[in-house]
């Protein structure tokens, strides 16, 4: 078994984002830019959500950023970059919370999205 920190996930959506980890042939056959409106992850993404292979883009006031959000194993992450690669986010929680949670967990959500909301307004800037 092996783990990913933040900063591990980090890198990797900067560089799965910009393509940095994907061959040119690779990025010209397959998906790279594709996006589908709507799709959720779980807990849903700031702003207007696209689906793309293993990627979303959030269409947000402040721009846009591409990532994934999940939650596993007790955690729960937001990991978002500019499509460039330049600037990149990863907000990770020692609690399994989903957009259903009850009591405390919702509290947490809510307290994930602004600290994500906050990444956001900066990765854009």
């Amino acid at each position: 078994m092996s783990f990913s920190t933040p900063g591990d996930v980090n890198r990797f959506v900067s560089g799965y984002v910009s393509g940095r980890l994907v061959s040119n042939h690779t990025q010209k056959k397959l998906w790279y830019r594709l996006f589908v409106p709507g799709g959720t992850s779980d807990p849903i993404g700031p702003g207007l959500n696209s689906a793309g292979p293993a990627i979303f883009r959030y269409q947000t006031r402040c721009g846009t950023v591409y990532g994934h959000t999940g939650n596993v194993l007790g955690y729960t992450q937001f990991a978002l970059s500019t499509l460039n690669g330049s600037r990149s986010a990863t907000v990770s929680v020692d609690i399994q919370a989903t957009q259903d949670s009850k009591g405390a967990k919702v509290l947490a959500v809510q307290q994930l999205r602004r600290v994500v909301q906050a990444a956001v307004r900066t990765a854009t800037r």
